[in-house]
């Protein structure tokens, strides 16, 4: 669309290869310009919502909202952003306040009844032809949102449901502020620390003759997996899923409460009909009986994992003197899930993170990215960045030397900093007021571990896999070309959002890319063959516990925002011994420390597992079948998928890449499941 609404062909329209994004900023500066952001922005809002009904048109109506949407979302990312990366506690907790404040900004302006009606009168005005077809979905989208804010009804109700919406933006806030700024550690002696290998151990902080272990993900997951001692894991995963335990169960509750009381008010049965409306799922009694399946086909797989497990505990419990009674606890899982890879693999994990240091990775990774969608990578010598560890990457289209945009990479831990791995959109790639195209930013955040003065970092393969998902959005957020800044990146549905990086993760586990981002850190030898093909076949290694364990976290989801009332604790501790037949530790709470529940997954975790049917199907009908780096179907996957952004529909995205309905067989076969299907049974999603 061009900047009067015409269609204007997609190549000739130049890019504005500008980063408009500052890190400098100061606790004052971000105070000072979140308030002139709020000020601007309101005046557009105030602007519109004073035309006269007769008077609307494309230019002063929805030209005008979208163009303040992209100077709005790119200042605001600009200033809520560092509280998930800033080394300064006070710039990040400038920029929490900042992001409360914009977000109760947020609600305000999406209870504008007087916009709401300028876009309703300009609907019923408009000549549909007139508008190009993403013009005419982001006017359907601005009512459809309105409605959905009750923007329909009595203003008393608009009142009510907007003081809700406020409290809720607050509350998803702290809750992730409690867990980003969680600090808890625990100390252990290094005979506590058995089986944990020496670089770990060197990397430790020391508090005297004690090795501090924090719950940060590079301290907990390892130890989790490799030590030997279960007193040691018993007390770590306790505290692990203890975090925020008191303030965050609260704030659960009581998001809980006033996500249903919203969702009643706006006529809907429970809050995760209201969610889910605008997904492919379409209603919480399509995701019930989704999960429901799955965990009916997975449970006999689980339970024969389950009884390998056990099996392997009596034989460790033996040959280390130590009481057994033929129980799985929570926190023996990732261990014994690790001996299973050992074991049955023969997957030393320990000696294969040697062949994985972050800097062959990360080129092996982006030569692949490359590659394959037909883009060129440069990075940025002395870019402005939040942090020394950071690097600026500059993306160029292969063939015409287009800029296409840029991407951060934020890849060690530190303290306050986001504790996941994450992409931020940061610079929505959309059409700017003048007709010109605004190149996309964003950034990858990850959490791997630091280099010792021994070692470089070595990543484990599942942080390798990690990396590829996530850096996955990254390149979702960059070539995507929308318009509009509502459709940029991966403003998608969200039980889609997941499919195009869980598609990109297959590579991690097919020889010619592993050998690609892999040598040892100090032979610089590649991988051995046999332990290469120990590891493909490891795929379907605790496949089955490993899933049953995302329909628990699913279901504790749908539940929490289904039934009133409920106990979360109470309520993951029943679906982990129903599903997965592992009890819950007492006195822990997991559903306080899920920080999707707060972080706008909420009722939608199912999507992960949703979305994974379409990632294995495009992965297996087309990439698998016409080669994984075959740079023809790279392209078709990034115009089809990653190319419209939200602009298109899900489902019609899938048929053209695909040239037909999506199906579940692959799906199903990727979980271990070997049972017959019927291949032309399309998908039941």
């Amino acid at each position: 669309m061009g900047p009067t609404g015409e269609v204007v062909s997609g190549p000739s329209v130049p890019v504005c290869a500008e980063n408009r994004l500052r890190w400098d900023l100061n606790p004052e500066q971000i105070q000072q310009l979140s308030e002139e952001l709020i000020v601007n922005t309101k005046t557009v809002y105030d602007a519109v919502g004073a035309l006269a009904l007769d008077s609307v048109t494309f230019e002063n109506t929805l030209k005008a909202l979208a163009d303040v949407e992209v100077e709005y979302t790119v200042q605001r990312n600009m200033l809520d952003f560092p509280q998930h990366v800033s080394s300064s506690k006070e710039v990040r907790t400038a920029s929490t306040d900042a992001d409360k404040r914009l977000s109760e900004f947020d609600v305000e302006m999406s209870m504008r009844e007087d916009v709401y009606l300028r876009i309703v009168a300009l609907e019923k005005k408009v000549d549909g032809s007139s508008l190009t077809a993403e013009s005419k979905r982001y006017m359907e989208r601005l009512i459809k949102l309105g409605r959905r804010n009750g923007l329909h009804l009595s203003r008393e109700t608009q009142e009510e449901i907007k003081t809700i919406k406020k409290k809720l933006s607050n509350l998803c806030i702290d809750f992730n502020k409690n867990l980003n700024e969680d600090t808890t550690s625990l100390s252990f002696t290094r005979d506590e620390l058995g089986g944990l290998p020496e670089d770990f151990l060197g990397s430790l902080e020391k508090e005297g003759e004690l090795l501090k272990v924090t719950l940060k993900y590079p301290h907990y997951f390892p130890t989790m997996k490799k030590c030997f001692v279960p007193e040691t894991r018993r007390k770590l995963e306790e505290a692990f899923n203890s975090r925020c335990k008191e303030e965050n169960s609260a704030i659960l509750r009581e998001l809980v409460e006033l996500r249903a009381q919203k969702s009643a008010m706006l006529g809907f049965t429970t809050h995760a009909d209201f969610v889910l409306e605008m997904n492919m799922a379409k209603s919480g009694r399509k995701v019930a009986g989704f999960l429901e399946e799955l965990a009916r086909k997975l449970k006999p797989l689980g339970d024969e994992e389950r009884a390998v497990m056990v099996k392997l505990k009596e034989k460790e419990c033996k040959k280390r003197s130590l009481p057994s009674n033929g129980e799985l606890h929570a926190w023996d899982t990732r261990y014994f899930m690790t001996q299973v890879e050992e074991t049955q693999y023969a997957v030393d994990q320990n000696l294969l993170k040697e062949y994985f240091p972050m800097e062959v990775v990360t080129q092996g990774l982006l030569d692949i990215y490359q590659e394959l969608l037909g883009l060129s990578f440069e990075l940025v010598d002395g870019a402005s960045v939040w942090h020394p560890d950071v690097t600026l990457y500059c993306v160029k289209d292969r063939s015409s030397g287009q800029v296409v945009g840029q991407f951060y990479l934020d890849l060690f831990p530190r303290e306050g900093k986001y504790g996941h791995a994450a992409c931020f959109g940061l610079q929505p790639g959309c059409l700017l007021p003048d007709g010109t195209r605004q190149m996309s930013v964003a950034a990858m955040v990850a959490n791997f571990s630091k280099p010792t003065a021994d070692a470089p970092s070595l990543l484990q393969h599942d942080e390798v896999e990690t990396y590829f998902h996530e850096f996955g959005h990254v390149m979702h957020q960059l070539c995507a070309k929308a318009d509009y800044a509502m459709f940029s990146g991966t403003h998608v549905e969200r039980d889609f959002v997941e499919a195009p990086s869980q598609m990109l993760e297959n590579w991690v586990w097919e020889r010619e890319p592993l050998q690609r981002m892999s040598k040892h850190y100090k032979t610089g030898n590649a991988i051995p063959e046999e332990l290469l093909d120990k590891l493909i076949k490891s795929r379907l290694a605790n496949t089955g516990l490993f899933n049953l364990r995302q329909i628990v976290l699913a279901k504790v989801d749908q539940a929490l925002h289904t039934r009133n009332g409920l106990d979360a604790a109470e309520e993951y501790g029943r679906l982990c011994q129903e599903v997965l037949g592992i009890p819950a530790s007492p006195g822990t709470n997991m559903p306080a420390t899920f920080g999707h529940l707060a972080g706008g997954y909420d009722a939608q975790y199912y999507g992960y597992l949703w979305s994974e049917v379409f990632s294995m199907d495009m992965f297996f009908a087309r990439f698998k079948l016409e080669g994984i780096m075959n740079p023809k179907v790279g392209l078709d996957y990034r115009k089809f998928i990653l190319g419209p952004g939200g602009s298109e529909d899900a489902s019609e995205m899938l048929r053209k890449f695909l040239g037909r309905e999506p199906k579940q067989e692959a799906f199903l076969l990727s979980k271990g499941l070997t049972m017959k299907q019927d291949t032309s049974t399309p998908c039941p999603c």
